[in-house]
């Protein structure tokens, strides 16, 4: 890099650098659930031996009313928490309502993120946008990337980080409004995506406390979703 390129370098351009920098140095997603998952262990350890407890209004299953109730802290380092941990894992997993109407819309989705479906749609949409357009573009296919569930960040990141170099713009600049559009927006769409189902699955679960007879759709959240998804690109 020649001393003329250097002086180029704008600030925000020197920044977007170092940020880069940073985040190349942090450990995998993988490694950071792990590092999460053992601190959460060694907090509750923590809190145990310490009794911290918690007192508040909350659900009685049994009497389906509402009283005060207190919480303490239980340490997941012992014997007993290690053992409810083993065993508790498939009960956790298998015992969420949602959990069946999201593995069916994924397996569609898998299908048509596989298949180079979705994929081909942003890298088409991405690659007819004008110069002038581009940001707004980005962050709005952000937005509606959630149909997916989490395949924005995968997809469309990367994406919007390589259109902006295309463009002679910082490909930092790029991820990050991509990065904002997917955040920013999720599960605000104008169709219905994958988390409609999940979130639709924990509220009749909390409406089956007041009545087991009522339900709440997938779609009933559509029209809020819609304004939002203006919303989300109008502010932007």
């Amino acid at each position: 890099m020649t001393a003329e390129t250097k002086k180029k370098v704008s600030l925000f351009d020197r920044f977007l650098n170092g940020v880069e920098r940073v985040g190349n140095k942090l450990p995998h997603p993988i490694a950071l659930f792990a590092i999460f998952a053992a601190v959460t262990a060694l907090l509750s350890a923590i809190f145990a031996a310490m009794g911290v407890s918690a007192s508040g209004e909350l659900i009685n299953r049994a009497t389906n009313t509402v009283e005060m109730q207190t919480i303490t802290a239980v340490s997941l380092l012992n014997q007993k928490g290690v053992i409810y941990m083993l065993t508790s894992a498939v009960k956790n997993f298998t015992g969420f309502a949602p959990l069946g109407v999201v593995l069916v819309a994924m397996l569609g989705v898998g299908v048509a993120e596989t298949s180079g479906y979705i994929p081909t749609i942003l890298k088409r949409t991405v690659a007819v946008t004008p110069r002038s357009l581009i940001t707004p573009v980005v962050v709005f296919l952000g937005i509606m990337s959630n149909i997916a569930s989490d395949a924005g960040y995968v997809v469309l990141i990367p994406i919007g980080a390589l259109m902006f170099m295309a463009y002679g713009r910082h490909p930092m600049a790029g991820l990050a409004a991509a990065f904002a559009g997917v955040s920013g927006g999720f599960s605000a769409n104008l169709v219905i995506g994958t988390t409609d189902p999940l979130l639709s699955g924990i509220s009749t679960e909390a409406v089956h406390i007041l009545d087991a007879a009522r339900s709440v759709e997938p779609t009933s959240n559509w029209y809020f979703m819609i304004a939002s998804t203006s919303y989300n690109k109008c502010s932007r």
